[in-house]
């Protein structure tokens, strides 16, 4: 595993995303025309996210078709962002750095110029995930009791790491987007009372809705927006600690009777996502969607990529043209491979999930410790973080793979039609600047040299096998 290990000392020294540090990409022809800038990771070459010095050009179309064509006229979605999920582990670990070293790391993955990635849209959980150090929740009671006017609510589990290193985010990117996730609704609403598996007792569906709200206001209070919820982190999913099941008929009937009816009283514009889980059950959110009264209330629908495939995303899309759909969660597994992980991690879910109307394209997750911690007493203990905080910071292969696109493919970035032939997966867009952002993966066992046609104009490249490089004009 070839990963880049660097000691925190700010950005000025962080040389994997300096220019000067560039390895030249092989085979690239120069043309007279525009010149297109290149950033490229090459894993067998020890290239990690460096802007190339020799770049290719346009000039005028040579013989034959081009490799990839862009169709800049053909649109699909328009992006909201690329990035992480922020676990209360990983705000734990930035907090643990010294103040200028997590200053320093937070400029680097949250600001797209001076050398960082930009990222622009996190993932957070509604209550404990299983990569916090405990599982809790903002309404937690001695085993019998009950709450029902959740006059014991409180965001304080949430104020010792996660709410503060939000608050950091926010002030160097105020316009960042967040989603919010639960993985289980306070013990004592569920049928069980256990933090695993179980599901919502129907009596308690109009104080679940109402917990939604408190959290939403509650995190408004504090000065953090929650541009989103989903309903149900992995509602089919009842082995993670914490965890909750929750069947589309059960969900469908919360989010008509309940969720949606009680943000619009409270008058919160924040999305409601359903779904939330793997690509193999399109059925699930379709089965949802199909209702004209609960999907008034439903801006789309999410999905992982732990089972199936990312193209039945398209499906619920084609079912339901006018919801969104977002990618929200793919692990790395401990203690990685950079070189297939970036491989796979870029083509099925960076290429893969946008070509897919993904609107989002989320990672699992921001940082992790050097024994893969912290996590819940049977939460996951492999989960590799984008970045490894313990003496200084590792990068590993999610850094790389977001990187590519969070940098260049910005906030209302829209995705263009491209070819997409074989071994060469690509994904297109059209910026807010004006700039066109290719992201493309030699996915072949060899080198591949190609050609990219643009508006008539062409450029040539090449990348080594396993590489990816994202051109942008």
């Amino acid at each position: 595993m070839r990963i880049a290990t660097l000691a925190l000392r700010g950005l000025a020294l962080v040389p994997l995303l300096a220019a000067a540090c560039s390895h030249r990409a092989p085979g690239l022809k120069a043309a007279a025309g525009p010149e297109v800038e290149l950033w490229l990771t090459d894993p067998a070459a020890g290239v990690l996210f460096q802007k190339q010095p020799a770049a290719p050009r346009f000039g005028e179309p040579a013989a034959g078709a081009a490799d990839i064509t862009l169709y800049p006229a053909k649109t699909y979605q328009t992006m909201d962002g690329f990035g992480y999920t922020l676990t209360g582990g990983s705000a734990r670990l930035i907090n643990s750095l010294k103040r200028e070293d997590g200053d320093a790391l937070l400029r680097e993955l949250f600001l797209p110029e001076g050398g960082g990635i930009g990222v622009s849209y996190l993932r957070v959980s509604l209550g404990a995930s299983d990569l916090d150090d405990r599982v809790f929740s903002y309404d937690d009671l001695p085993p019998g009791q009950k709450d029902p006017e959740l006059a014991a609510f409180s965001l304080a589990p949430d104020r010792e790491h996660l709410i503060p290193v939000l608050k950091r985010i926010l002030a160097l990117n105020p316009e960042i987007k967040i989603l919010a996730s639960p993985w289980s609704a306070p013990a004592w609403m569920k049928a069980l009372p256990t933090t695993v598996g179980s599901s919502l007792k129907p009596s308690n569906f109009p104080v679940y809705a109402a917990y939604f709200v408190k959290y939403v206001q509650g995190m408004r209070a504090e000065g953090i927006n929650i541009d989103a919820v989903t309903v149900q982190n992995e509602p089919l999913n009842p082995d993670n600690n914490p965890s909750m099941v929750m069947p589309p008929a059960k969900q469908a009937q919360f989010v008509r009777d309940h969720l949606g009816p009680a943000f619009a009283k409270a008058g919160l514009k924040t999305k409601i996502i359903i779904y939330d889980h793997n690509c193999d059950e399109p059925g699930y959110p379709v089965s949802i969607l199909n209702d004209p009264e609960t999907r008034r209330y439903i801006d789309g629908s999410a999905f992982h990529l732990y089972d199936g495939g990312v193209a039945a995303m398209t499906s619920v899309r084609d079912a339901h043209p006018d919801k969104n759909i977002y990618f929200t969660e793919q692990w790395v597994g401990a203690p990685g491979d950079l070189a297939g992980d970036f491989k796979w991690h870029v083509g099925e879910v960076l290429i893969g999930a946008s070509r897919n109307w993904a609107k989002t394209v989320l990672e699992w997750n921001l940082a992790s410790d050097p024994a893969y911690g912290p996590h819940t007493p049977g939460g996951c203990d492999a989960c590799l973080g984008a970045v490894t905080i313990g003496d200084g910071i590792q990068r590993n292969p999610a850094y790389y793979v977001i990187a590519h696109a969070a940098r260049f493919v910005r906030p209302g970035s829209v995705r263009i039609g491209s070819d997409s032939p074989a071994g060469l997966p690509n994904a297109a867009f059209k910026t807010p600047s004006g700039r066109t952002a290719l992201i493309v993966l030699n996915s072949g066992e060899t080198a591949r040299t190609f050609g990219v046609d643009w508006g008539g104009k062409r450029f040539t490249a090449s990348l080594a096998a396993g590489a990816a490089g994202t051109y942008v004009w």
